[in-house]
């Protein structure tokens, strides 16, 4: 019998998938237990449909991000933070500040999506790695200043 996954099954494929299994697996467990579905000719068209949304989805994700790229890397992010006498700054530069840096310009990313390789825990100017997107990433320049 020819089932649609509806979630991850153990050991015989991912959710989406259209699988193969005897008979009596497909009506004794997959089915009561909502893991699948009966693969008719509305089921897999319906499949088919939603595939190409994701894929056009992901692909207008992925040109948003490469623009974004290109927008930043022309940009520079000045960020004020406390710092002591000697110029060393109290704690450190997280991803939320510079976050934060940018939507003051009018630019919005997730402070999820910026990568710092170490903390910065000085002031002067830094090259960031953002990656707004899986195979796409950028750099970011940061200006740290005293407040």
């Amino acid at each position: 019998m020819k089932v649609i996954l509806l979630k991850d099954v153990k050991a015989q494929g991912k959710a989406g998938e259209v699988i193969d299994v005897s008979d009596g697996y497909a009506r004794n467990y997959l089915l009561p237990n909502g893991l699948a579905k009966q693969a008719t000719a509305n089921a897999l068209n319906s499949i088919k449909i939603s595939k190409e949304a994701e894929a056009r989805r992901r692909k207008i994700e992925h040109d948003e991000a490469v623009a974004l790229c290109k927008k930043l890397a022309g940009i520079t992010v000045t960020v004020k933070i406390k710092t002591g006498a000697n110029g060393k700054l109290f704690g450190a530069l997280n991803t939320a500040a510079i976050s934060e840096a940018l939507h003051e310009q009018g630019i919005e990313l997730d402070k999820k999506k910026i990568v710092l390789s170490e903390p910065i825990k000085a002031l002067g100017k830094y090259t960031v790695a953002i990656k707004p997107f899986a195979e796409v990433s950028g750099k970011l320049n940061v200006n740290v200043v005293s407040e």
